[in-house]
């Protein structure tokens, strides 16, 4: 009981971050057959239920696949992308429409002591996706294979705004009454691109993009992600990373690549600060970083004014310069606009969070908030179980972030005996 409220208190700031966003979710035919596929639909339930906008996308490789060999048909690739003929369209139609029944029904769903008791959902989708074909490519006609040209933004906002979830299939439609087999990556980019949604969700079947050593890769820049795709070839990791990539290119904040055979993947990744994933991200104009020796000057700037008014204590120059490696910085386009340190207490499992200030122009935007984050992953990956801060202005704003009121005499020996009463700073601690 005590992880499961632990968890929900660390999760609600992003179920508050996550309230009225956009994210385009999208699960390939193979994540719709696996047997987790039940516990993604109740994650997807869950996030409309705390007010995200969700538009869902579905592939159908593998049920067309199925529908092709029981008519005796072989299926026909060109750089990767299936050659849809018109009998493998009449599969393709077949399979992507049963698919949507599944998907309908298993979000409607209202069964007493389940999961999706009480949900009230209502799935929608239509000709929301305009499509063209192909072409000829290499001399090979893709025939009834096409593209994305078009995805109807104002008529998904407008379900979107209705509390409808929007359910994309991998079918398009041409102005003359065409239909087209689509790649669900295609339409699921092209969506979140239109949509400027602030997530794109890519469910494989691996726990996101591995590294050469087998490591989970967790974060990557879109200029990173060339480097990744060389090494990946035509592995469909690849393909998810590209998608996430071009997403964030085409101004998408986030992509996010999970695994639809783990469960919770989705809401770990979504809801905790490890992930369970690999995050593609936009480079941002803010980057919180570890300081160095070239950041003295920056730092001197941005604290001398507080030390001025008595908020923090002064630190010279050459102070900074012998400590500057405990400090981690917000930099945004060159300047410091926040900083914050961290000293472990010698031979305790303690330390101090000191010098936390934020450029007066860019308070009231959270940069408080990530530094102590940092902060604590810092003081975690050292070991350290509890950390402390002294402060004379600001003690509300610590106690509403989990500091509870502490003494000098709580503090470790070595820390204590520097303690100034002529400061009177009240001492606040929290358990990492």
């Amino acid at each position: 009981m005590h992880d499961y409220v632990n968890w929900l208190r660390h999760a609600s700031p992003y179920i508050n971050a996550h309230r009225d966003r956009t994210f385009v979710v999208m699960l390939p035919g193979e994540g719709v057959e696996h047997a987790n596929f039940g516990n993604i639909v109740h994650d997807l339930v869950l996030l409309h239920s705390l007010g995200v906008r969700l538009v869902l996308v579905h592939g159908s490789r593998p049920q067309i696949e199925a529908r092709l060999a029981a008519r005796g048909l072989q299926p026909r690739y060109h750089r990767g992308l299936r050659v849809t003929d018109g009998p493998t369209l009449e599969c393709v139609v077949e399979a992507v429409g049963g698919l949507r029944l599944g998907i309908e029904a298993r979000l409607s769903m209202d069964m007493a002591s389940s999961p999706m008791q009480g949900a009230r959902l209502r799935v929608v989708g239509g000709n929301l996706v305009t499509a063209r074909p192909i072409g000829v490519v290499d001399g090979i006609d893709y025939q009834h294979t096409g593209e994305v040209r078009r995805i109807d933004r104002q008529g998904i906002e407008r379900l979107l705004d209705e509390r409808r979830i929007v359910l994309l299939s991998s079918l398009g439609y041409s102005p003359t009454g065409e239909i087209f087999n689509l790649a669900c990556e295609d339409v699921a980019q092209s969506a979140a691109i239109e949509l400027q949604a602030d997530k794109l969700i890519l469910f494989g079947a691996g726990a996101g993009v591995l590294d050469e050593a087998g490591q989970l890769v967790r974060e990557l820049r879109p200029q990173q992600v060339p480097a990744h795709l060389a090494r990946l070839g035509s592995d469909y990791q690849g393909e998810l990373l590209d998608a996430a990539a071009q997403a964030c290119r085409g101004g998408v904040r986030r992509s996010h690549i999970v695994s639809y055979g783990q469960d919770g993947a989705l809401l770990n990744e979504l809801f905790t600060r490890e992930g369970a994933g690999t995050l593609v991200a936009q480079e941002q104009f803010e980057q919180v970083r570890e300081a160095d020796i070239n950041d003295v000057g920056g730092l001197l700037d941005l604290i001398r004014p507080l030390e001025e008014q008595g908020i923090l204590v002064r630190r010279s120059r050459e102070v900074l310069e012998r400590e500057i490696g405990q400090f981690s910085i917000v930099e945004r386009e060159g300047l410091i606009i926040a900083c914050a340190a961290l000293y472990p207490v010698p031979d305790s499992d303690w330390g101090e969070l000191a010098c936390l200030a934020v450029h007066p122009e860019y308070r009231q935007g959270g940069r408080g908030d990530d530094l102590l984050e940092r902060i604590e992953q810092r003081a975690r990956a050292q070991g350290l179980k509890t950390l402390f801060v002294l402060t004379t202005r600001t003690a509300h704003w610590f106690q509403e972030r989990g500091f509870k009121a502490s003494s000098v005499e709580r503090l470790p020996a070595a820390r204590a005996s520097l303690y100034n009463f002529q400061r009177q700073s009240k001492v606040f601690e929290k358990a990492l």
